[in-house]
Formats: structure tokens, C-alpha cells, sequence
């Protein structure tokens, strides 16, 4: 299929473009074109108030006229006339200036993609005026994938290149950067720390490229793939090994680096498959071995998930490590179960705690504060537990007919939520059959569940 346009960049920095249109589009593309560095005129009969804000841009008349094109490199007609816009573009093909035609690519002769600014990173997406709706979609989709700190990353290679130049073949340069971007130097680039970047380089050159290893501590959420942080997904594609946890679906292990090696250390309820001291020596391991160590923890790493005592041994031996925070369950599942943790006419402050027992079955709790109105207390791993738990708020001081619910499987399409009062939802849990992770959610703001769980999959009470 022939190419309805070539695309290309334009280097408008100090060529004068001129502005046909005040309004709200033409504002966005006076703004774009600022960002660029052109200086713009524009004719309007009225203009946007917040043309005021851009220095660049001046208005040079109210009506169009073809002398205000003398010395301009580019046009763009954003009137909402059609036939104005028409003679604006049939009076610079008339002298060979380049013209846009807001939402008319006929009389278009170049036309203004959907764009992702990583600046020096620039990613243009057009459909040749046909679907601009699919393309800003399109770009919407890439913006989530393509990281903030692109454009440190393309700084910084830059700079190494111009001091390169005439030191090294374009083909070590070219395998330089290859090596740069498979390794370490890379993720430090983009989080902005050009020492330890440099230093990968550094060590390229002298011929000991040395793999430095590192730990990323992720949090992936309490199970729905889209509740991943972009951060969260661009590490997972770029491990060389990931030790994850029981708590991970297959739709997130799906998203992770393809040819990484897998480790399993999940662990059940009295069922431990690696101990927590073995998994804190294997990351140490692994990463002063030189790789690039995802530890990939369900909901957040450091709320229940013992991410302060993997990383310890990390710290003390000197080895690099991100933590990247994710959606705890008790945000999660309350809100998928339509569960506002905080609510004015409810709960003024809200309690995470953990519902696992001691060996010898007792519940180690601040009951004196948990027990109290106007709050909400989210009780993670509370379902083995479940009778204690509501027996112990009845005891120090809640009455029987206080709401709760048990979240089951929380934000995945198996989710299931009970609902009840202290004194009967333990019975309620067991006829359901709840065998699942869960979540125990106690307060007043259960009752909003009825009319505010809009969010639920079907079936789920």
C-alpha cells in the first residue's frame, strides 16, 4: 500500500509559523509548537485566553490576508470556517509553504501526529488524518510502557557519544550500546544516576565489563494484571531471574521477562516451601553473581510482605536494590468489593493489621484499639483465624450486630465478598465455602457494599 504521507521531523526552532485560528485547538497547537521553539503569529478575530501564556506567540491581525504569509516556512489553518481554511491552504500551495488543516487531511500537506514526549525521545503516531481518535489511543497504550526517565537515558547517551567521537569504530559503539541497554547502566541511567552509569561504560571500554547485580523488590498488587505500576512492568520485563511468591496469578507471571528463570519460594499457611532466611541468602546471592533479581511480591512489599527484612541483607552487603510499591489488598479488594476504607459518615481512620496466629493459636492484637467505633480495621490472612478474630472485637467491646465482610480472592473475576456482623459471618464464611486468600474488612462502611459493589464480577454476594 502507497504511503499517504512520508514521516518525518522538522527542526522549527526560530522558523516562523503562522497561526490561522485563536481557539481551544489552536491554542493546543500554539503550545506544541512552543515547546519546539518556533516563533508563531497568529490571526484571529478572537483569541484564547491562554495564548497569553506563551511568550513566542503574537497576534499580527484579525483577518487572514496572503501577505501575512511573506517569510513563513509553515501554516496551519485551526479556524471552525471550512472555506477560510480552504483559501489558507490553497494560498500556501500557491507559494510552496508547508500547511495543516486541522481535521482536513486533503488539503493537508503535512498533517500533526499523536505524540510521546520523552524529549529527546520523540514518538510520532498518525493515521493519516483518518482515525486521529485510534491514534491518541494508540499513544495512550505506549505511554504507559514507555518510562519518564527515557529521556535521562537518551541524555546521557548523548553526552558519552559526543565525548566518544574518534575513540572508538562505529562498530564498538554500536556493541557498547547494545551491552549499555541489556545491562544495569541502563536502569541507573534512567533513574538519573549517571556516576553508576558512567561506570558501566567506563568498565565496557577498558575491557571488563564487569555485570553488577541488582535487586528489584516489586510489589505486583493484590491480582489484577491492570493494577501493576508502570515501573512495577518495565522491571518485569527485564529480570534475569524472578523469585515470586504463591500470591501471583498467571496473568502477571504471563508479563514477566520470557527467557528469565523462574524461582517458586511462595509459601501457604503452616506450609512454608522456602524459608524467609534462605530467601533473603538467595537474593544476596544472585545479585553479587551479577544478576538482575526481581523479587515479585503480591500487594505491597513492605505491608505485610517482609520486603524490610529481604532487603536488610541487601543494604548491609552493599547491593543495589529498588523498592517499587504496589496496590496493597486492603485497597484493592475494598474497592473492588465497592468498600470505602474511609468514609465521613463512617470511619475517620482506618487500621491495617494481620490476622496470623502464633504457635500457639493466640492473636498477639492491640485490641483496646481495634475495638472501636468510627474506624475501619482490615485484618490481612484473617481467614484461618475468623472466629477468634470477631469473638475478640465482641469481647473488648463491639456489639454483635457490627458489620464485616470477608473478601475472597480480592480484584480477580473469581472474587467473592460476605458480608455480616461479628456474630454470625463466621458461620456465613464457612457455607460459602471461602477457602482462598482473604481479607477480613470490619466496620460500619461494610454496609456500603450493597449499593456501592458496582465494581463486582457477577455472582459474588
Amino acid at each position: 500500500m502507497t504511503w499517504p504521507y512520508f514521516p518525518f521531523f522538522v527542526r522549527v526552532a526560530d522558523l516562523e509559523v503562522l497561526l490561522v485560528g485563536g481557539g481551544e485547538v489552536a491554542l493546543r497547537k500554539a503550545r506544541l509548537l512552543n515547546k519546539a521553539g518556533a516563533r508563531v503569529a497568529v490571526v484571529s478575530e478572537a483569541v484564547h485566553p491562554g495564548f497569553d501564556e506563551i511568550d513566542s506567540v503574537r497576534v499580527i491581525g484579525r483577518q487572514f490576508k496572503v501577505e501575512q504569509l511573506d517569510g513563513v516556512r509553515l501554516c496551519i489553518a485551526a479556524t471552525d470556517d471550512a472555506a477560510l481554511n480552504r483559501t489558507v491552504a490553497a494560498a500556501c500551495e500557491a507559494r510552496g509553504i508547508w500547511v495543516n488543516v486541522v481535521d482536513d487531511p486533503l488539503a493537508s500537506r503535512i498533517i500533526t501526529p499523536a505524540i510521546i514526549d520523552r524529549s529527546p525521545i520523540l514518538i510520532a503516531i498518525g493515521s493519516a488524518g483518518q482515525a486521529p481518535v485510534l491514534a491518541r489511543r494508540l499513544r495512550e497504550r505506549l505511554e504507559g510502557l514507555i518510562p519518564q526517565g527515557y529521556g535521562r537515558l537518551a541524555r546521557f547517551i548523548g553526552a558519552v557519544r559526543e565525548r566518544l567521537k574518534g575513540q572508538v569504530t562505529p562498530d564498538d559503539a554500536r556493541r557498547l550500546w547494545e551491552a549499555f541497554l541489556d545491562g544495569p547502566g541502563a536502569e541507573a541511567a534512567l533513574q538519573g544516576d549517571t556516576a553508576t552509569a558512567q561506570a558501566a561504560v567506563d568498565d565496557w571500554l577498558a575491557g571488563n565489563p564487569s555485570r553488577r547485580g541488582e535487586v528489584w523488590l516489586v510489589g505486583a498488587g493484590p491480582g489484577d494484571p491492570d493494577l501493576l505500576t508502570f515501573k512495577a512492568l518495565r522491571l518485569m520485563q527485564s529480570c534475569d531471574v524472578v523469585l515470586f511468591d504463591r500470591l501471583i496469578p498467571d496473568a502477571i507471571m504471563d508479563l514477566v521477562r520470557r527467557d528469565s528463570e523462574r524461582v517458586f519460594v511462595g509459601k501457604k499457611r503452616d506450609q512454608h516451601t522456602v524459608p524467609q532466611e534462605e530467601i533473603n541468602a538467595e537474593l544476596l546471592r544472585r545479585a553479587q553473581a551479577g544478576q538482575r533479581v526481581l523479587r515479585l511480591k503480591g500487594g505491597d512489599p513492605f505491608i505485610f510482605g517482609r520486603g524490610g527484612e529481604e532487603i536488610e541483607p541487601l543494604a548491609r552487603a552493599g547491593v543495589p536494590f529498588q523498592v517499587v510499591p504496589g496496590i496493597t489488598a486492603a485497597s484493592g479488594c475494598a474497592a473492588y468489593a465497592g468498600i470505602p476504607l474511609t468514609h465521613r459518615d463512617h470511619a475517620q481512620t482506618c487500621l491495617f493489621v494481620t490476622g496470623h496466629a502464633r504457635a500457639d493459636g493466640q492473636l498477639s492484637l492491640p485490641w483496646d484499639t481495634l475495638a472501636r467505633r468510627g474506624q475501619t480495621v482490615v485484618v490481612y490472612m484473617g481467614l484461618a483465624t475468623l472466629a477468634t478474630l470477631c469473638a475478640a472485637f465482641r469481647g473488648h467491646g463491639l456489639p454483635d450486630d457490627w458489620p464485616c465482610a470477608m473478601v475472597e480472592n480480592g480484584t480477580l473475576a473469581s472474587q467473592r465478598v460476605v458480608t455480616g456482623t461479628l456474630a454470625d459471618l463466621p458461620q456465613r464464611v464457612t457455607d460459602a465455602g471461602l477457602s482462598g486468600p482473604s481479607l477480613l474488612i470490619v466496620g460500619t462502611v461494610v454496609r456500603l457494599h450493597r449499593t456501592l459493589g458496582i465494581v463486582t464480577a457477577p455472582g459474588m454476594s
